[in-house]
């Protein structure tokens, strides 16, 4: 049978504790979001600051390598740091572990704002440094928040629960945009400067950007140190069920008869199923699972990341941004940040809250499958008739149509990334995997995501340029075009969709039931997922209902 103090936390009602623990870790993914997404307000002006000529009239812009440097290198941090703390997470506890990310966070964007050299391999070279390990306490986040969120929740509102955490992403991208209109503004009064000129002024611009991402982590750092352990862990991984009865009750009241007096004891089921990650019998029961999330989380970081990082080279092809040369250097800031604010509002936020009040109503499966679905359609939307939006005539001038249009269509593109995939991705590997390899399994998931953030944010900007050399960017190698960058970006959020059927439905259920930590034989719903998935239902031994994408049953 379970535990009793982890019956009564799924039974649990929703408490104001459950909404601090929301804020504390959701804060983390506010910060994780502006550190990640406020990188590409400041690449074009980089370019300007330091790789113009002299003698040139028209702005500089970074070398490709540069370019991909300074926005991949977060993410390479990102993925070791997935893998690492997911790893650190599992053998030492989630919260012994869980105030380093945030620390690591607040130094580097330090750090980053503050890239010092007299050249400008100097300073990128410090930059792309710090960012790193920005990016290694960002992946840090990822798995122990959610880890975190999961076992503190009941099992009745733990997929918004965990939803909410990472929709503080929105609001990351959302304050990046603010930050970036509000700095520019400013500067742009006090220090203006004749296109396409920059001022030197316009330095701090980009360090005072950067550095605001140590704001919101500073902020919550305190309350992280103060939060207990899960209960979850004590008593799963740990053994101790007197501790997690006594960590529980200090910030949950529960309904429970659990003393702390139950023992894990040898030769039960629970002691029995301490596999390990590589062996067979994980493989057997959730081989297919890990499959599942990894390969869900690759496909849509490949189409998310390679969007929002290249937002600006979007919307400057199809017209919305002007061309660099005839704007400034601060205004080009301006602009780029309006329209990263105005997306971020109007579609990825609200995406991101649509999926929490749902998600514990129709389910992770149906909203991760509709959510590729979409992004498939919206891709083909933009990609089929490319042509119509921009278009060049004999002489080689670009000449832009329905440019309102476009912009609506890409936004839905956002919106049901984030009502879709890039919520359900990080909700499910939280609640799929047994405790004591729950960090971990999460961290693998997540770190398959970043492989495929790492190959949009290289890959999209090569692929982007235009296949005519006279229209290319400068330093750039020929690409296929944006459409057919497109036409690829559809491709992969189709595979997403395919992918969708490795993933059980993991609504309703406990955490136990899931991972088969139950000594009942619950283990067996988990073992018998896949071979039962032609049939009606999983079935659990335990005499509760596994949602199968709509069908339940009952033993």
């Amino acid at each position: 049978m379970a535990l009793q103090v982890l019956t009564a936390l799924d039974k649990a009602k929703t408490q104001w504790y459950h909404f601090t623990a929301i804020i504390i870790a959701g804060m983390g993914f506010f910060t994780d979001a502006y550190d990640l997404f406020s990188i590409p307000l400041v690449t074009k002006l980089l370019g300007r600051l330091y790789y113009t000529k002299l003698d040139g009239t028209t702005p500089g812009t970074l070398p490709a390598n540069v370019n991909a440097a300074v926005i991949g290198v977060a993410l390479c941090g990102t993925l070791v740091g997935q893998l690492f703390f997911g790893w650190l997470g599992d053998k030492l506890g989630r919260k012994k572990v869980y105030g380093i990310t945030l620390l690591l966070m607040i130094i580097s964007a330090i750090g980053s704002g503050l890239s010092f050299g007299r050249s400008a391999t100097a300073v990128i070279t410090t930059l792309c440094f710090f960012r790193f390990w920005l990016g290694f306490g960002i992946g840090g986040d990822y798995p122990l928040s959610a880890t975190i969120m999961s076992e503190y929740s009941n099992t009745r509102t733990r997929g918004a629960f965990i939803a909410a955490v990472f929709a503080m992403q929105g609001f990351g991208i959302l304050f990046a945009g603010i930050v970036g209109v509000t700095v520019s503004a400013i500067f742009n009064h006090f220090y203006p400067a004749p296109a396409p000129y920059a001022s030197p002024a316009a330095d701090f611009i980009w360090r005072i950007i950067l550095s605001m991402g140590a704001v919101p982590a500073a902020l919550t750092f305190y309350y992280r140190l103060k939060m207990p352990e899960t209960a979850r862990y004590t008593a799963l991984v740990a053994g101790n069920t007197k501790q997690a009865v006594i960590d529980m009750s200090t910030v949950l009241d529960v309904e429970s008869t659990a003393q702390g007096n139950e023992v894990i004891e040898p030769g039960s089921m629970r002691e029995q199923a301490r596999y390990t990650l590589f062996s067979r019998e994980f493989v057997r029961r959730h081989g297919f699972q890990l499959l599942g999330t990894t390969s869900c989380w690759f496909a849509l970081d490949i189409a998310f990341y390679s969007q929002t990082l290249f937002q600006k080279d979007v919307y400057a092809a199809i017209g919305w941004i002007p061309a660099a040369k005839n704007m400034t250097a601060i205004e080009e800031v301006f602009k780029i940040a309006r329209t990263q604010t105005l997306v971020a509002l109007f579609a990825t936020v609200p995406g991101y809250w649509v999926t929490v009040a749902l998600v514990d109503r129709i389910g992770r499966f149906k909203i991760q499958l509709q959510g590729f679905f979409f992004m498939t359609v919206f891709m083909l939307a933009l990609a089929i008739p490319y042509n119509h939006f921009v278009s060049y005539d004999a002489s080689g001038n670009v000449h832009h149509r329905s440019k309102a249009l476009f912009v609506v269509l890409y936004s839905l593109f956002f919106f049901f990334c984030n009502f879709g995939p890039n919520s359900t991705t990080f909700i499910v590997p939280a609640e799929l995997f047994p405790a004591r390899l729950r960090a971990t399994c999460h961290g693998i998931s997540a770190a398959a995501g970043k492989a495929g953030a790492i190959i949009g944010a290289f890959g999209f900007g090569y692929a982007a340029e235009s296949s005519h050399r006279s229209r290319d960017d400068a330093g750039y190698p020929r690409g296929i075009g944006l459409r057919f960058a497109l036409f690829c970006l559809a491709t992969v959020s189709c595979l997403g969709f395919l992918c969708t059927f490795l993933v059980p439905e993991t609504n309703q259920v406990s955490l136990e039931e899931l991972s088969g930590e139950n000594e009942d034989g619950a283990s067996q719903s988990v073992r018998s997922w896949f071979s039962d998935r032609t049939g009606p239902s999983v079935v659990s031994t335990a005499g509760v209902q596994l949602p199968n994408h709509g069908h339940t049953a009952t033993v």
